[in-house]
């Protein structure tokens, strides 16, 4: 399943790992075990964030993902499941095929 990691570091902690250069290493480690389809840096609420996208098979992969992060940087981590346009689209075509099965037009779950 398509997922996205957000991780948002504290900042005395982000400052400490960029000083002494061992962020560079949990990033790569990172985008060598998930070969993410994307990944960005960014600021959020003043502090550095990182997102990657990327496929997780399994849940017990948790973990090994995170971890890093909460114990290299403080970081606040969050994996969210996430879609592309096309999985949109088909999200969305199956919703309205449920609304039209149920004859009104409203979804029914």
């Amino acid at each position: 399943m398509r997922m996205m990691l957000r991780a948002v570091m504290d900042t005395p902690s982000g400052n400490a790992v960029i000083q002494d250069g061992s962020i560079a290493g949990v990033i790569e480690r990172l985008v060598e075990q998930l070969h993410p389809e994307a990944t960005y840096f960014a600021s959020e609420d003043g502090r550095r964030a990182c997102f990657m996208v990327f496929d997780m098979t399994d849940s017990a992969q948790l973990p090994v993902i995170s971890e890093p992060m909460f114990q290299a940087a403080n970081a606040q981590v969050t994996v969210t499941p996430c879609m592309d346009l096309e999985d949109l689209r088909r999200g969305l075509g199956q919703l309205a095929g449920s609304a039209k099965a149920a004859g009104d037009g409203s979804f029914v779950g």
